[in-house]
């Protein structure tokens, strides 16, 4: 009598070299391409003599940071598990080495000073952050609906974050506790817990901006402050507080439905401030215009869906934890980014994922996805040795 065979897919028998996810990659490609075109164009008259100065380095960013994506895609990411408190220390070690050795600009300590490039340990920290927490998550397994538990992994959080938010860098102290209630959720911590995470982060928000100020505290900046509560009513003084706004929706707005190429006036005369770092959407809104901003949006759909898809097919319960966390870093990056473009989001200072310029970014983001790349290609491998077809 003849057996049935198992069906086969034919990326199960790929070679390991090959077996990357075709479509996580085609966005990651994607996004570093239009970003890199759009720091070009946001950046053309921004140094005297040399138009493709930003856009020289983002390329060396992006051919680096696609060395170490493959690089990660390769190994065991299960193995990262036993170095969870080494790998904890090394990113407080990073923000505290900030603070020490780092350089000022602004009125900000962010950043350590390598010669190519400025260095900011809080953007590696938030890889860093999602595969620890995800190994502390897994040794608490038994015990995931303790109150206790979701304690410790919040507390484990909240201390990098506290000690980026001093440098300050208010957006990146976000993106930890974004990651960190990811990671919960992901667990299958009980509803409960984020009830009352959420009344703890309400108070805490009324003791940081109302009651610490009345006693003469000042947890975060006033420039800070106003930045939170400027996208209220950015019309009401559209010199200071409201101008990032203000410009930034007249860029998009000017776009239309093509955009306005070298006519993009907000851009090329400077009128949009962070133009190729923070406001890069806007760019992307005035010189391409509708159609330019939906193609950007959608490679960050196709990126974000992938992430969800491997979330889904890890072949253990750490890899779904490490991807759940990766996934909300890039998806609160997007969302916020975007929404303090168009005005729904207050000014954060968070980088637009692979789009905006800056080393630091660029090469996070390309590591994350390789972790996400080494969970989708060892789910393949584990289908294929249990003779499984899995899409």
């Amino acid at each position: 009598m003849a057996t049935s065979q198992p069906v086969t897919d034919f990326r199960d028998t790929a070679p390991r070299l090959l077996r990357l996810d075709p479509l996580l990659l085609l966005a990651t490609v994607g996004l570093l391409a239009a970003g890199a075109y759009v720091v070009r164009q946001a950046t053309v008259d921004d140094i005297a003599g040399d138009p493709n100065y930003y856009l020289y380095r983002q390329i060396a960013y992006a051919g680096v940071g696609l060395v170490l994506m493959y690089v990660l895609s390769r190994i065991d990411y299960s193995r990262l598990r036993e170095w969870k408190i080494g790998l904890y220390g090394l990113m407080i070690a990073g923000i505290l080495l900030v603070y020490a050795m780092g350089v000022s600009a602004r009125g900000s300590r962010r950043a350590i000073e390598l010669g190519f490039f400025n260095f900011q340990a809080s953007e590696l920290g938030k890889v860093l952050l999602a595969v620890a927490l995800a190994g502390f998550v897994i040794e608490r397994v038994r015990r995931l609906n303790e109150p206790e538990t979701t304690s410790r992994i919040m507390l484990l959080a909240v201390v990098p974050a506290m000690l980026v938010v001093a440098q300050p860098d208010l957006g990146s102290g976000l993106v930890y506790l974004a990651i960190a209630l990811a990671v919960l959720f992901v667990a299958g911590t009980k509803w409960t817990h984020f009830a009352a995470l959420a009344g703890l982060g309400a108070l805490a928000l009324t003791l940081v901006l109302l009651v610490a100020p009345t006693l003469g505290v000042e947890v975060i900046k006033p420039y800070q402050k106003d930045r939170l509560t400027a996208f209220l009513n950015p019309t009401d003084d559209p010199r200071k507080e409201g101008y990032q706004i203000n410009q930034s929706l007249t860029a998009l707005g000017s776009g239309g439905k093509t955009g306005r190429g070298d006519e993009a006036t907000q851009t090329r005369l400077d009128f949009l401030p962070e133009h190729h770092t923070d406001f890069i959407f806007s760019v992307v809104g005035e010189e391409f215009g509708f159609v330019g901003a939906a193609l950007v949006l959608s490679l960050f759909a196709l990126l974000i869906w992938r992430a969800l898809k491997i979330l889904t097919m890890s072949k253990n319960f750490y890899g779904a934890i490490v991807a759940g966390g990766i996934t909300a870093m890039l998806m609160f990056q997007v969302f916020v980014n975007v929404g303090m473009t168009i005005g729904i989001m207050p000014i954060t200072g968070i980088p637009l994922p692979l789009v905006s310029y800056g080393g630091s970014s660029v090469l996070t983001t390309l590591m994350a996805i390789g972790l996400l790349q080494s969970i989708h290609a060892q789910a393949r491998e584990t289908a294929a040795a249990k003779g499984l077809r899995q899409t």
